[in-house]
């Protein structure tokens, strides 16, 4: 059994969301949630009056219909929720217009900026006139390539209080990969700054914008965002002007909100690109609404008047999850750049100064941390955090250790999974619950997850497939391109019937908690034992001689041999004594099986934009398979050190 590390007091459970709803649920259905567990099963034994509860709860702005709540709900895909609602996404975010402070931001040690709600409000008023003007009706798309600012929640929100759908992609990202994302949605306007910060240094956009506009002719208008200049030159790029020009002359007012039916889309988001064309994945405006909410409020416990930062891009779907915490009157403190700049305190010092409730961050970045040697427990007056988020890659137990250690006794850590395709998780946090050293604390509300064996079979206690078997809100309304939706049956219906197949290797705990051991396409498979990368991963980064490790199934000879690449500290060098150093921690901590065939020293591994490791990506170059989309990660180059090494060819 997994160690307690924390129990939330009496009086944090009274005062959780979770229990103000729970208490909504027992005056409305008569049902007395003693333990999560009973509230989860109600949750997905009566689909239809949870929902419904979250939209009371959340008090949703909109017109929820007199049909009824769930069509169709035994179909995935093909159920239908709430089909006679009307509602607008922005209006819903945009419910405050008083004094208190909206958006915070800062651009690593640049920029310090500030927005109450009041003038959110009028913000998104001057650019969705503009929009309109522009020619930008529903169902239009609207496409930002942007640092995570408030301009860029602006310019959101902006677009979808006209009913046009927002995608966005970080600066970072080199022309061909915003031309593989937006090339194929059409986008009629283009939001980007003229460049960004990272590391402290500068970088240019503008130089992209013109072979952007050149090869995406459906943008009609590229709108740029003065950041790191206050007047750049846009002489060169076609169809540019400034932010203020394209808003000049208009004055703010009410916005004219455009309610369009539940499942109108909202959001198009990215599959990770690194084995073939980015998939679009069309997420609508009150499936994305709801969820949030519920995450939010209920599992994060963001309050009205908190201030929550999720160290995030543009290109991540952690910004869309993020920014839906203004539909609860809760203030974004939006970060841009290196969390490491100038130094590892950079995001400590934000939370500490700004009096930051719920702080999210990945799980790579608070391995980074503990490796710096850093302890903001005892530098930073981290007394207003109650929550810490984590995701990206499973948190491992030695790193929950490190959190209590620390950063802070007292807090909830939620250790939160789900993904681009959802926009949303599958797993999450618990305010009112205990964690458990190296669990995710429970499965989402109105998720009837699972983990199914190869046959199929719902398995306890036992390794198997993350699916969830009964339709929810937030699925993709479809993929764009995707008339007959076959790419959108085959990326999560085709392995199990109407069941949704999500590609993480998990184990459900007895106590309900959840264990994550990689994806599963990812899964090793050496003698035909299945064993998850984070299996590895946990033991090999412990070491103190390791900085980070990618594991692959090399195939070898009839079977799958198993391959560790390592960052290595500075000035080191894997001779036989540290390769044997590292086979013994994982045969004495893991299993004889877990042990690598192969240890391979590198000194970069490549990652997505979104900071992922590419496990697929080095596994095909192992091979000698072409990458098709190299321009899908954030550091391409970092394939070359594992094409054709010598160390894989006996």
């Amino acid at each position: 059994m997994a160690e307690m590390l924390w129990q939330p007091s009496a009086e944090r459970v009274a005062n959780a969301n979770l229990t103000d709803f729970a208490g909504l649920v027992r005056e409305r259905h008569g049902l007395n949630a003693a333990d999560y567990a009973t509230l989860h099963h109600w949750s997905i034994d009566d689909r239809a009056a949870f929902w419904s509860a979250v939209w009371d709860y959340g008090e949703v702005i909109g017109d929820r219909g007199d049909g009824p709540v769930l069509v169709d709900g035994d179909r995935m895909p093909g159920a239908t929720w709430f089909p006679g609602a009307r509602l607008n996404f922005a209006e819903n975010l945009l419910r405050r217009r008083d004094d208190a402070p909206a958006i915070l931001f800062r651009g690593e040690d640049r920029v310090r900026h500030a927005l109450d709600f009041r003038q959110l409000h009028e913000a998104v008023s001057v650019v969705a006139q503009a929009l309109r003007a522009a020619g930008v009706t529903a169902g239009d798309r609207v496409a930002g390539y942007m640092p995570n600012m408030p301009e860029t929640v602006i310019a959101m929100l902006a677009t979808t209080s006209i009913g046009a759908i927002w995608s966005s992609a970080s600066p970072d990202f080199g022309v061909q990969g915003v031309v593989d994302r937006f090339g194929q949605i059409g986008p009629k306007v283009l939001f980007s700054a003229d460049g960004y910060f990272y590391g402290g240094q500068r970088f240019d956009s503008i130089g992209r914008l013109g072979s952007v506009a050149e090869q995406i002719p459906s943008i009609e208008r590229i709108v740029v965002v003065p950041y790191t200049t206050a007047a750049p030159d846009l002489t060169a790029v076609a169809k540019a002007v400034t932010l203020d020009e394209f808003t000049a002359g208009r004055a703010s007012g009410d916005i004219e909100f455009e309610r369009l039916p539940f499942d109108h889309p909202l959001y198009i988001m990215y599959s990770s690109g690194t084995t073939g064309a980015p998939k679009c994945i069309v997420h609508g405006a009150g499936g994305t609404l709801l969820q949030h909410i519920k995450e939010l409020a209920l599992h994060s416990d963001v309050k009205r008047g908190e201030r929550l930062l999720y160290f995030t891009t543009c290109g991540w779907m952690m910004w869309n999850w993020q920014v839906s915490a203004l539909a609860l009157g809760a203030t974004l403190a939006l970060y841009d750049g290196s969390p490491f700049h100038p130094d590892g305190n950079a995001l400590f010092d934000y939370v500490a100064e700004e009096g930051i409730e719920t702080f999210g961050t990945s799980a790579k970045y608070i391995d980074a941390v503990k490796k710096a040697g850093l302890a903001p427990a005892k530098t930073h007056d981290l007394s207003n955090l109650r929550t810490i988020l984590s995701t990206g890659s499973p948190l491992v137990p030695e790193s929950f250790d490190f959190v209590y250690e620390s950063i802070k006794r007292d807090v909830c850590l939620s250790s939160i999974s789900g993904g681009t395709d959802i926009v949303s998780c599958f797993v999450l946090g618990n305010p009112a619950t205990p964690v458990h050293r190296g669990e995710i604390q429970c499965l989402g509300l109105g998720l009837d997850v699972r983990a199914f064996d190869d046959a199929g079979r719902s398995v306890a206690g036992e390794k198997g497939e993350l699916v969830c078997t009964r339709a929810f809100p937030s699925m993709p309304v479809g993929f764009w391109n995707d008339p007959d939706g076959r790419k959108y049956h085959d990326a999560y219906f085709a392995r199990f019937d109407n069941v949704w197949c999500h590609g993480d290797y998990v184990e459900i705990t007895e106590r309900g908690g959840v264990i994550i051991y990689g994806r599963s396409d990812a899964v090793l498979n050496p003698g035909g034992v299945r064993i998850g990368t984070a299996e590895i991963y946990r033991q090999v980064e412990q070491l103190e001689e390791v900085v980070e490790a990618l594991v692959i199934g090399q195939q070898w000879e009839g079977d799958v041999r198993i391959v560790l690449f390592v960052i290595l500290r500075g000035g080191l060098a894997l001779d036989e004594a540290l390769a044997s150093k590292i086979r013994s921690h994982v045969r004495a901590n893991a299993t004889p099986r877990h042990v690598p065939a192969r240890i391979v020293p590198v000194t970069d591994i490549p990652r997505t934009r979104s900071g992922k490791i590419t496990e697929l990506a080095v596994r095909d170059v192992v091979h000698g398979r072409a990458v098709q989309n190299r321009e899908a990660l954030a550091n391409p180059e970092a394939l070359d050190q594992f094409a054709d090494r010598p160390e894989l060819r006996v």
